[in-house]
């Protein structure tokens, strides 16, 4: 790792639970923005999915979540492809801290050396499927839903001024919805030199999907519709347009992202990857 902390080495081995991991990641400009601050790539190999949405004047935003993405699907990545099945969960949460606390230093770097992108960053949202586990980061308001016998539940908290209205009693989430302080994101990527990837571990079950996205898709799609796309849809790609043609025809005020990760019963933990990117 180049000018940053250096990854953990892997420990102990694991005993797998064989499932296989199918992603799928689309983005979208939406209908009232001509650029995309959005990025979503995934690594098959490795079961490892990043999605960004970035913020900042002109193209500031774009370069945010760019970085971000292609700096922790590269550095993460390889890290996971050299320790394979050695490291512990342990080991990979911290090399999910250690690639985030990377970026994050990159990014912030770049905007304070370039007027132009001064005051940049982004939202994140990082998945590592390994064994029957998910291990899920993310940073800002970005999220991460779980569909699981036909409940879909968000499993993320946004870092955010309204989350936090909320957790103080001061607005419903009913209320939430029309607030005029959507967006307002208490964390974020790249905008200070130190930043706190809030990390949890899930169990994953055959048939689960995950749906990653930022908030140009969950502001304009609600849990019940996306449950009804995801379910009208077998294959991932097709539920991927899905979702982002919902979001266009409820508005597309933002550019929208999303990543789409289903789990089988299987003999590899690895699976076909397919990306569709619209502008």
């Amino acid at each position: 790792m180049h000018n940053g902390r250096p990854l953990p080495q892997q420990s102990k081995t694991r005993r797998y639970v064989p499932l296989m991991i199918e992603l799928h990641a689309a983005v979208d400009a939406g209908r009232a923005r001509s650029n995309n601050e959005d990025s979503a790539l995934i690594d098959a190999d490795v079961a490892l999915a990043v999605l960004a949405d970035g913020m900042g004047g002109y193209n500031a935003g774009e370069v945010a979540s760019n970085m971000a993405t292609s700096f922790i699907k590269t550095e993460l990545g390889r890290w996971l492809r050299e320790a394979n099945s050695q490291a512990s969960d342990a080991d990979v949460r911290r090399a999910m801290d250690i690639c985030v606390d990377n970026a994050n230093r990159a990014i912030y770097n770049a905007a304070n050396s370039n007027p132009q992108y001064a005051g940049m960053g982004t939202t994140l949202v990082v998945a590592v499927f390994r064994d029957a586990h998910l291990l899920l980061g993310h940073v800002g308001d970005s999220r991460c839903y779980r569909l699981r016998g036909g409940r879909m539940q968000q499993i993320t908290r946004d870092h955010s001024l309204l989350q936090e209205q909320i957790d103080a009693g001061l607005i419903t989430p009913e209320q939430a919805a029309f607030s005029a302080n959507k967006n307002l994101v208490t964390r974020a990527v790249g905008v200070e030199d130190t930043v706190l990837l809030e990390t949890h571990q899930h169990d994953v079950q055959p048939g689960d999907v995950y749906v990653l996205c930022s908030d140009g898709l969950s502001d304009m799609v609600d849990e019940t519709g996306m449950t009804q796309l995801i379910q009208t849809h077998a294959m991932l790609s097709e539920c991927a347009q899905a979702l982002v043609d919902a979001a266009n025809d409820a508005g597309g005020k933002d550019n929208i992202s999303v990543i789409l990760a289903r789990a089988s019963a299987g003999t590899n933990t690895s699976a076909r990857h397919w990306w569709r990117f619209k502008r």
